[in-house]
């Protein structure tokens, strides 16, 4: 069955500006409603809005130039006609933060539901339902009932009676139990500023080695939380990270190890960042990304590099070394997979490597690097080797 979006964007904060226009992950409140129901795989996204002002218009163009249509409209009927006959369409009032997952679940039904919220204190600025529950600013209407409330909405709210309607029908209810994951209402910037905040922390991947875990999070939280104000891509991040891999490969080329390590360095938390950008845009990267599947050859390449620089002082055992490592990191890797092992952040992993080679740089002992960095790369084998033997034995 056919999925659509209308999301209000009419009302006004108490600073006189839009609801809509509040800050939110670095963009706006309604950017981050659009991108919501388009994960949710609505289409199309209708914008109902009485006026739309300059910054309204910047947040439509950024999401038109993400590849997402939206159409704004100035009235109920006008919204009725964009959508199929006997569609679903989720309802998104003004000023509601969602989360994406609720909206998500919403997307799978295929009868109209409205989502409700308990009437206590700590949601009094939502719109009663009755004596037991308040409306949480989420529904699921159909297309019809939307078109019938237009044509006889005149000046009133379309969202609220469209409410009333829905529930008066017969729509069903979907209660959010205390402590769940609930829409957020806002009427000024302080108010997204907790919601904004957990989004940030839910865009924490899981740490699967040392590096990322106890060096990086600094440097990659401070990126994340400046680039989410650009219009800087993730895929775009990917590809920086994998040119500059490349780069310190050739720096090691010519004998310009330090430079080469500081490429390699500020590698580390780049395609980190990019998936946090691309988690808090609503916009997940592929699984199979060309530049993120070249960061680890690269990796290797960079590497050998090393290795055969260090070779013309040291002797041709440095490029064995290299040689070694590279291929037990690859024969770890192929061997965990996915997989989650105990003790996994301290085996070997590109940014592990990388980080590693910072106090043997300064030291001046690259060639004891190599045969460090070699070692680490077959125990993490071996030990990748034992576990799945215990896991297959057991």
């Amino acid at each position: 069955m056919a999925l659509g979006a209308l999301i209000g964007a009419y009302q006004e904060d108490d600073s006189g500006g839009l609801r809509a226009l509040l800050p939110l992950s670095g963009r706006t409140l309604l950017e981050y409603q659009v991108r919501c129901a388009a994960a949710a795989g609505a289409s199309p996204i209708v914008v109902l809005v009485e006026r739309v002002p300059v910054a309204l218009q910047d947040a439509f163009e950024r999401l038109r130039g993400e590849g997402i249509s939206v159409t704004p409209v100035s009235d109920g009927l006008e919204a009725a006609s964009r959508f199929e006959a006997g569609a679903m369409v989720l309802l998104v009032s003004d000023g509601i933060a969602p989360p994406s997952e609720l909206l998500a679940e919403l997307a799978a039904l295929d009868e109209p539901t409205v989502v409700t919220v308990p009437d206590d204190g700590e949601h009094d600025r939502f719109e009663r339902v009755d004596g037991d529950s308040r409306w949480a600013g989420l529904a699921v209407i159909d297309a019809r009932s939307l078109g019938s409330t237009a044509a006889m909405v005149g000046d009133w709210d379309l969202p609220s009676t469209l409410l009333r309607r829905t529930l008066q029908d017969g729509a069903a209810r979907l209660p959010l139990a205390p402590g769940s994951s609930e829409p957020l209402l806002a009427d000024e910037a302080g108010m997204l500023d907790d919601f904004d905040r957990r989004l940030l922390i839910a865009s924490r991947g899981a740490r699967r080695d040392w590096a990322s875990r106890y060096v990086l999070p600094i440097a990659e939280e401070f990126a994340t939380e400046r680039l989410l104000e650009t219009r800087v891509k993730p895929d775009a991040l990917i590809w920086s990270a994998l040119l500059l891999t490349l780069g310190g490969a050739f720096a090691f080329t010519r004998g310009w190890l330090a430079a080469g390590l500081v490429l390699l360095v500020l590698s580390t938390p780049l395609d980190l960042v990019a998936r946090r950008l691309a988690t808090l845009r609503l916009r997940p990267l592929p699984a199979r990304l060309l530049s993120r599947m070249m960061i680890w050859p690269a990796s290797g390449v960079a590497l050998l590099a090393l290795g055969w620089w260090i070779a013309e002082a040291a002797g041709w055992w440095a490029l064995v070394a290299a040689l070694a490592a590279a291929a037990f990191a690859e024969a770890a890797r192929v061997e965990r997979g996915r997989q989650e092992v105990p003790g996994q952040i301290w085996l070997f992993s590109r940014r592990n490597a990388i980080i590693l080679a910072i106090p043997f740089a300064i030291a001046g002992a690259w060639p004891l690097y190599l045969a460090v960095i070699a070692l680490y790369a077959a125990v993490s084998f071996f030990y990748l080797q034992h576990i799945r033997h215990r896991i297959a034995v057991d």
